[in-house]
């Protein structure tokens, strides 16, 4: 029995839609012409239908399908978070009508953005466009001279003595195996939180990730381990032979997120061994946020109220949160990657070969991106002394 699509109503978009041959075309949001549009796709012949554009949410549904086909997992969640909040910004723009405008001013409604996150909003954009003027769905790129802002650069640099203070206050051996394989190896975050048994190379004490596990899917990604990375790999093997080998204390794989979480206890943690913030300051503060919390909750769906006590541990979470973010660096596993990169030119690896160890296609992105050596000076100073004494 032959099967004939029939249009549907998407909420999040909150516009019509109807597939033919495994593409989603773009009706519009009124009901009515929805449904005259779609009798009229009907009658035409069944060959490949280009994109309407009655709507550039339909564009950004092609060229979401594709990279969901063509990309990373990972990669078609990046890009879809970015596509539907500009598609809910302008439900109506057509794919004729979009302006760089459209995008700044999308891009500038969020004023809590950082310069890296706003980067990321307008490189979806324009990869969207680039992509569907290569497809043919547009016919020039109405995005191609809306400039890219600049990203914010990783400036922290973690010291061997930060590393260590760090080290001494995390509680979670789980955790501990995760930044000390980071530290040790320089991996990518992505990498280590991926990692199985089944990529480790026992014969050569490595990692290997195949080209199509890789960043890029280029060329396979392969990290070479320390002493001290490959006795945690062939511990944490041992433990778990089948998925990730980098897991938490409920042996559920790391998240980002959870990752992140962590490292926010441990500047919790050094602020506090650091006797900041004073007892005094800690409970003004504390005072002057209590009236301004939520006095309920809500428990399974049931909303009770908060007790004094409940008010107070939440405030002074709170407080203490705040002055982590005053007075202590936002550490995480790039940051000790960062750090990698420059002990070992300062250790007097080569570039090229720390870019190779690295994994970089491009050895360049070293020098740019990685390397802190301007941080420093006495490491500079020796140098610029040995070249002059040759």
């Amino acid at each position: 029995m032959p099967h004939f699509p029939k249009p549907f109503f998407k909420k999040s978009r909150r516009q019509w839609y109807v597939e033919i041959d495994r593409r989603q075309i773009s009706l519009g949001s009124d009901r009515e012409a929805a449904f005259r549009r779609y009798h009229e796709l009907m009658r035409e012949p069944q060959h490949h239908q280009p994109v309407s554009s009655t709507a550039f949410s339909a564009i950004a549904d092609a060229f979401l399908d594709w990279v969901k086909q063509h990309r990373a997992p990972d990669t078609f969640e990046w890009y879809r978070y970015r596509m539907e909040r500009f598609c809910l910004r302008y439900p109506d723009l057509t794919s004729g009508q979009i302006r760089p405008y459209h995008v700044q001013q999308w891009v500038d409604s969020y004023p809590d953005l950082t310069r890296t996150s706003k980067r990321n909003y307008v490189r979806t954009l324009k990869r969207c466009c680039k992509w569907a003027t290569q497809q043919g769905y547009i016919d020039a790129d109405p995005l191609q001279h809306l400039e890219v802002p600049g990203a914010d650069r990783r400036e922290t640099l973690v010291t061997a003595e930060q590393y260590a203070e760090l080290l001494a206050l995390v509680r979670d051996d789980d955790f501990r195996d995760l930044v000390v394989t980071t530290w040790e190896s320089g991996c990518r975050p992505q990498e280590s939180l991926r990692v199985e048994a089944r990529h480790v190379d026992v014969a050569r004490r490595r990692w290997v990730f195949p080209k199509s596990e890789a960043k890029g899917k280029r060329q396979p990604r392969i990290i070479y381990l320390s002493e001290a990375a490959w006795e945690i790999t062939q511990r944490r093997m041992q433990l778990h032979p089948t998925g990730p080998i980098f897991r938490n204390t409920n042996c559920r794989p790391w998240t980002p997120d959870a990752v992140n979480c962590q490292f926010d206890r441990l500047r919790v943690r050094l602020l506090q061994s650091r006797g900041l913030p004073e007892a005094e300051t800690l409970h003004q503060e504390i005072n002057k946020l209590i009236p301004r919390l939520k006095k309920n909750r809500t428990v399974k769906g049931v909303v009770v109220e908060k007790s004094l006590q409940d008010l107070f541990s939440e405030a002074r979470r709170k407080v203490l949160e705040q002055q982590a973010n005053l007075h202590i660096p936002r550490f995480s596993l790039y940051a000790l990657r960062h750090a990698w990169a420059t002990r070992a030119l300062q250790s007097g690896l080569d570039g090229l070969t720390v870019a190779i160890l690295m994994g970089h296609s491009d050895p360049s992105t070293l020098a740019r991106v990685y390397q802190h050596l301007s941080h420093n000076p006495e490491h500079l100073l020796q140098q610029a002394q040995k070249a002059a004494s040759q």
